[in-house]
């Protein structure tokens, strides 16, 4: 019997006929290893191959993809699809595909055991709102078709600013992988420079103050006469609106993120602005309120759909 120079055995003119049946099982047994055997599905497959070696290769036909055992997990080697996670879903709905969902509105983990593609939501927690000035809200990262590895990937939500005349804080990052949203910044009373954020807070009665927003996240608050907070959508408004929100539908229902906060004596939440003296929306990743109490910047979101 001989090989080829990839080992691959094969019957020569010289074999005995006794040695052809050793040359066909040892070639039957280089295939179960080198060839991309089908199985009906997963459970199939692992009770037909129940000590995989590196390097080995199968389809299944219930979702018709090729895998490759990589050591410690059989994974996806062709036909990428969607990703698929065990968290509980928070819902699930029909829209042309049908999809799964979950929303975290607090820092946690999700255990991914098919490799593939999801749409992921991060919003970072809103800035806190001051006396002269509206906080700005969190950064807004939408990623379509994010390519997930298997394992448990951490998922990090931002707290909402602190408020105050003095003393009112920047949002914190939302975090999935290498998606980040960065917090808001928060306003600031007459005088100072509202901080820099995922949108920027903001800015005082003093003109040009207004803080920067994060380029690709959001924009930069207002200033003068007491300036609404940025947002992820547009600036602040110099006449105390904040900056509306993005409208995302993720979740099949239409929802507004990272709007900023009003600091005029307005009532003008379109689009997710947060009114003047409160608090932003949990979960919203809007930024607070301003005026005489202000309000605090509402905490971020991670929301992670898949294809099922």
């Amino acid at each position: 019997m001989a090989v080829t120079p990839v080992g691959n055995p094969y019957v020569e003119s010289s074999d005995l006929v006794a040695n052809y049946p050793g040359a066909s099982e040892a070639l039957a047994e280089r295939i179960d290893i080198v060839g991309v055997n089908p199985f009906a599905d997963a459970a199939a497959r692992d009770a037909a191959i129940p000590s995989p070696v590196q390097g080995q290769m199968c389809s299944l036909n219930d979702d018709n993809k090729g895998y490759r055992y990589d050591g410690s997990a059989w994974v996806l080697f062709s036909g990428a699809g969607p990703a698929n996670f065990t968290n509980a879903a928070t819902g699930t709905y029909t829209d042309g595909d049908s999809y799964k969902y979950i929303t975290f509105t607090g820092s946690g983990s999700l255990v991914v055991d098919r490799a593939g593609f999801a749409d992921i939501l991060v919003i970072g927690g809103g800035g806190g709102g001051g006396n002269d000035g509206a906080g700005g809200a969190g950064g807004f990262v939408y990623a379509a078709s994010y390519y997930l590895e298997v394992g448990t990937h951490t998922v990090t939500i931002g707290a909402g600013g602190a408020t105050g005349s003095s003393s009112a804080t920047n949002g914190t990052d939302s975090r999935l992988l290498n998606l980040y949203a960065i917090g808001g910044g928060f306003a600031v009373s007459s005088g100072g420079r509202a901080e820099y954020g995922g949108s920027g807070g903001g800015g005082s009665r003093t003109p040009g103050v207004g803080g920067r927003g994060i380029p690709g996240q959001g924009f930069a608050g207002g200033d003068s006469d007491g300036g609404g907070g940025g947002s992820a959508g547009v600036g602040g408004n110099s006449g105390g609106y904040g900056g509306p929100g993005t409208s995302n539908s993720i979740t099949n229902t239409a929802t507004f993120y990272a709007a900023g906060g009003n600091r005029s004596l307005t009532s003008n939440t379109a689009a997710g602005r947060t009114n003047y003296n409160t608090n932003g929306a949990v979960n919203s990743g809007s930024g607070g309120g301003g005026y005489d109490g202000s309000g605090s910047g509402g905490s971020g979101v991670v929301i992670v759909r898949v294809v099922v």
